[in-house]
């Protein structure tokens, strides 16, 4: 990407004026600028020096009284899914970046640029050409923490050579994932992922891993480029202990097989004879998605690998031990193989909610996502214990916006029947508490039938912030008392109201704005036909789909009702004046 597009140039600009630049500005170059009417093109050295460039000259350099605009030259038919994003803020976390992006589509790989600038550059490419187009208009010129974001097409070389790309291309990071620090901290050819691999090994077998005066344990770290605790002094007494490897995901396979191997060693050596299996440690809100519909993503893992997989019951889960234990038997090799598999699906299903996490963040100011419980403390990622994560009604009620008082919001989410007593709790209890957690009113509707499964309806009203928590608490209730089976995603149906003259906005023309926030947002959203408006001029909007989905889908729909208020408001005459205050 050495080739320059030269734009809004004067007519009376030529190869001599751009030799000038170029020279003035110590960029190395190769060619003379091809200069056409009213733009040109400019061959650079190499990327490095065409990032320069664009840096020192787009937009601050002027020739002949009009001001350059330099970007790569990019051919029509490579003008696909590949972005430039230039003058990211320095101090911008990688998380927000990954949210942000996320809100215009698949994100395939985001792969940070070296430059001498302080501001950052990352390559972004998504997951279709609509959605790298739609991230260029709504990114290029906007302001982020006073910077603003210069965006651009860059080379797509996919896209003439293979079509729509299926994944993302070497040296590219996985779709979607999160990066701890911040974009300035340098290029990171390899990363350490965010979720570290947890693994249960029998006590008897520590002592060989970690080696006479620990040289074992240095040797496998120094081999697989790992950083690797044992936490040996952590349930005394107990018959397994814990290991936590962290690594590229590359480096954690690499580590698990060796300590697998030293185990198999130790156990000849020692005649011991008892078949020695592999135990990973999973977040438990990780495991629904790795099992899959029908137990079929793990029943695939298990075919594919020849290893027979287990996980450990719901039963033993406690608010200070949220992990199973994911057992897997087969040879040395196999097991390798289910390991890489399983924390790929770990992986992508980490990298999913923290991205709409983030993307929830940035949608409600204020809102405490650590607060929340939805992972050990200590994340990114999986610690051992949620010792530091405040049990129900800790916390008097719902945080500081920082921006006055939200507007209350009602929502109906609909839940199974014979959940209510777990939700109320002996004498009302858990639901006070969920109450006073979530700084929301929360009460269980009376009982009526609900179409074919019997449901009861759950109402809760308060600002976005107390929706937030409150409608996460209740999802993870329904799966701790095993409402929803090991295999399956806890997934419910949200009803909010809006009003008759906008549920048009929701729908979009022909469909197409529901339809774009189901692909957005992942949820199920319906605008019943031919409904009666109520009392209050009001529809129904059905959203049905897991947490982060109804939760996005609900922020989304509520933005579009901001901007039909907005609309709606009437305009000031000319020369009005503003009313003036009262004195005392």
């Amino acid at each position: 990407m050495n080739k320059l597009y030269i734009g809004n140039v004067s007519a009376e600009a030529s190869e001599e004026d751009f030799e000038v630049i170029f020279e003035q500005w110590n960029i190395p170059h190769i060619n003379p600028a091809l200069v056409k009417n009213g733009y040109a093109f400019m061959d650079c050295l190499d990327e490095k020096a065409a990032m320069k460039a664009i840096d020192l000259l787009s937009g601050k350099v002027e020739l002949h009284g009009k001001v350059l605009e330099v970007e790569h030259s990019v051919p029509k038919r490579q003008r696909s899914c590949k972005l430039q994003i230039r003058n990211i803020p320095p101090h911008m976390q990688w998380e927000v970046l990954d949210g942000m992006l996320a809100q215009y589509g698949a994100v395939e790989s985001c792969e940070q640029v070296n430059t001498d600038t302080e501001t950052a550059v990352v390559n972004v490419r998504y997951g279709a050409k609509d959605q790298a187009k739609l991230a260029l208009e709504k990114l290029n010129e906007s302001m982020m923490e006073n910077y603003a974001l210069k965006v651009s097409f860059i080379p797509d070389e996919l896209a003439a050579l293979e079509g729509p790309s299926t994944g993302g291309r070497r040296g590219y990071n996985a779709r979607g994932t999160s990066r701890s620090g911040s974009p300035s901290l340098g290029a990171r050819p390899k990363l350490q992922s965010d979720i570290p691999l947890r693994l249960l090994v029998p006590t008897q077998f520590v002592g060989a891993i970690i080696g006479k005066e620990g040289a074992t344990i240095r040797n496998i770290t120094k081999q697989t480029h790992s950083k690797i605790d044992i936490h040996r002094k952590e349930n005394a007494g107990a018959a397994e202990k814990p290991i936590t490897i962290h690594s590229t995901p590359e480096g954690c396979s690499n580590a698990c097989t060796t300590i697998m191997e030293i185990m198999q060693k130790e156990a000849l050596d020692t005649k011991f004879t008892e078949e020695i299996p592999l135990k990973i440690l999973a977040h438990n809100n990780f495991v629904g998605r790795l099992i899959g519909k029908e137990g079929r993503n793990l029943k695939k893992i298990e075919q594919d690998t020849e290893t027979k997989i287990t996980i450990s019951a719901l039963q033993d889960l406690t608010m200070y031990n949220p992990e199973r234990t994911i057992t897997v038997k087969g040879t040395i090799e196999a097991c390798a193989r289910a390991e890489d598999e399983l924390m790929k699906k770990i992986r992508e299903s980490y990298e999913s909610d923290m991205a709409a996490m983030n993307l929830q963040s940035n949608l409600i100011p204020g809102l405490n996502l650590n607060a929340l419980g939805l992972f050990p403390s200590g994340a990114p990622g999986m610690g051992h214990s949620m010792s530091s994560i405040p049990p129900p009604g800790a916390h008097g009620g719902c945080s500081s916006y920082g921006q006055g008082h939200p507007e209350s919001e009602t929502v109906h989410l609909f839940i199974p029947a014979l959940a209510v007593g777990a939700i109320i709790g002996k004498q009302g209890q858990h639901i006070k508490q969920l109450s006073h957690f979530a700084g929301a009113s929360i009460k269980i509707a009376p009982a009526e039938e609900v179409g074919a499964k019997p449901l009861r309806v759950v109402i809760i009203v308060g600002p976005p912030e107390a929706q937030f928590k409150a409608q996460c608490r209740i999802f993870g209730k329904l799966k701790e008392e095993n409402f929803f089976g090991p295999k399956e995603e806890v997934k419910l149906e949200a009803h909010i109201k809006v009003p008759s003259f906008a549920a048009g906005r929701v729908i979009g023309k022909g469909g197409k704005t529901v339809n774009e926030l189901q692909n957005l947002t992942c949820a199920e959203v319906v605008v019943p036909r031919d409904q009666t408006p109520d009392e209050n001029d009001q529809v129904i909007v059905k959203i049905s789909g897991h947490f982060f989905a109804c939760q996005l889908a609900q922020r989304k729909i509520q933005e579009i009702l901001a901007q039909v208020k907005r609309q709606q408001q009437p305009k000031p005459t000319s020369g009005a004046q503003p009313p003036q205050p009262r004195r005392k």
